[in-house]
């Protein structure tokens, strides 16, 4: 798994450019932490909101 990453990293740098591949990847991360935080926001309106409907 490790080598198809590395593979994957070469083609992209090759085809883009260093810098290029480089905000690539790190705009992928953003998009996933972004995702994540806004998961993590909805479950937290979700169990106040049901925590004031029960008491």
């Amino acid at each position: 798994m490790p080598i198809l990453l590395i593979v994957l990293l070469a083609l992209l740098i090759g085809t883009l450019g260093f810098w290029d591949a480089i905000g690539a990847i790190l705009g992928a991360v953003a998009l996933l932490v972004l995702f994540w935080v806004l998961v993590g926001a909805t479950v937290l309106i979700a169990a106040v909101w049901l925590v004031r409907k029960v008491f």
